[in-house]
């Protein structure tokens, strides 16, 4: 049977070429990175240490501010915890869109730390009011505030107004947090020039393994910054325990391999989404697309998420899966649940009459495979 995985923002499949140093390493390395005593342990540092350097040198970053941790759920966690628990901050203004390890651990600190938290207003497009950031962030003045707001959206694909957002937290004095798991594979990244103070992100976005990711951390923050996981030294005393050194050596892969030919990555994500797009409008003349999606200058390449018009069935992803199409119904981390994002931007009315299908290209997507996408819908429609 034919199928199409057209489920990449919740995870990539990995690439052969990240498969082969992965192997290569876990056969021929054995030792420790932190026993630099002698050549075995030496060697793995030096492994480890290269491949930081690579990771920064294509973000644009300094190796030093490379943090490297389990995944994208844990790079946010420890920038928010550190952020309350060691850098003073006693407010934070983020918006109900976020990842729900954003939104979880803000909760979670509201409530053991009794940090007052506001949520910016946004539109049914998803787009945030900056009007209203900027009156949250006045009214807090006196509060040392961390602005935690996901670059390109996981679900809608929107992309954050960085410009607009930097302007706010330099007038207010407020630190910068953005997710951008999302972002880093989709569209290249410059440090240098963005004004993050913490960035976050996860390989398996972006065809290197699971369980890897990292988190960028402005240099100047990182002396003031206690160990957020005790009982060590490594990565910089920040995160104790004994380094994933082939998930390291996968993620660097991964992400060299994107950036060497990123322009036509784009391209390829670009020209899938417009394909799709069309295709969709042929069969569903008034399609109602979740968010910016559609916009191909507003949101990331690889994101369409869609209102499919059909009585509310929990099959229906199912059946899709069953005619060989991998779809979703957003973020993966909420499982069966209709998306808090969705239901922040559309209708309880609008909810009830349709099943939202978030499709999400990838390098190994093909026209073939919203051919097949399409092909099921119709098939669905038939049967309803």
């Amino acid at each position: 049977m034919k199928r199409a995985y057209l489920d990449n923002a919740a995870s990539t499949p990995i690439r052969k070429e990240v498969v082969k140093v992965m192997v290569n390493t876990l056969k021929h390395l054995s030792g420790n990175p932190s026993s630099v005593q002698h050549s075995y342990g030496r060697e793995a540092r030096s492994i480890l240490e290269e491949s930081r350097i690579c990771i920064a040198k294509n973000i644009k970053a300094s190796p030093s501010e490379i943090i490297f941790t389990s995944g994208g759920t844990e790079a946010n966690n420890l920038i928010l915890k550190s952020s309350v628990l060691d850098l003073g901050v006693k407010h934070i203004l983020t918006s109900k869109l976020e990842h729900t390890s954003v939104l979880e651990t803000i909760l979670d600190l509201s409530i053991r730390y009794k940090i007052s938290v506001d949520f910016i207003s946004v539109n049914e497009k998803g787009s945030l009011d900056f009007n209203n950031m900027e009156e949250l962030l006045k009214k807090n003045i006196y509060k040392k505030t961390l602005v935690s707001l996901m670059y390109a959206n996981n679900e809608i694909g929107n992309l954050l107004e960085i410009d607009k957002v930097v302007f706010l937290c330099k007038k207010y004095n407020a630190y910068f947090h953005s997710d951008t798991i999302q972002f880093i594979g989709n569209i290249p990244i410059d440090m240098e020039t963005l004004s993050f103070d913490f960035a976050t992100a996860s390989a398996h976005k972006f065809y290197g393994p699971k369980g890897i990711g990292f988190v960028f951390i402005r240099k100047h923050f990182l002396k003031k910054m206690k160990p957020f996981i005790t009982g060590g030294i490594q990565e910089y005393g920040i995160r104790s325990g004994t380094e994933n050194t082939y998930g390291i050596v996968g993620l660097s892969e991964a992400l060299r391999l994107l950036y060497s030919d990123f322009k036509n990555h784009v391209k390829k994500m670009k020209n899938l989404k417009s394909y799709c797009i069309s295709e969709l409008k042929k069969i569903i003349p008034n399609i109602i697309f979740n968010g910016l999606s559609y916009h191909s200058d507003k949101s990331i390449p690889s994101v369409l998420n869609f209102l499919y018009p059909t009585k509310k069935d929990h099959l229906f992803y199912f059946h899709l899966d069953l005619m060989g199409v991998a779809v979703s119904k957003g973020s993966s981390c909420n499982r069966n649940k209709i998306s808090h994002v969705i239901q922040s931007i559309t209708s309880e009315y609008l909810l009830n009459k349709t099943m939202p299908v978030r499709i999400s290209f990838g390098m190994f997507n093909k026209k073939k495979d919203i051919d097949l996408l399409v092909k099921a819908l119709q098939m669905i429609k038939k049967v309803k």
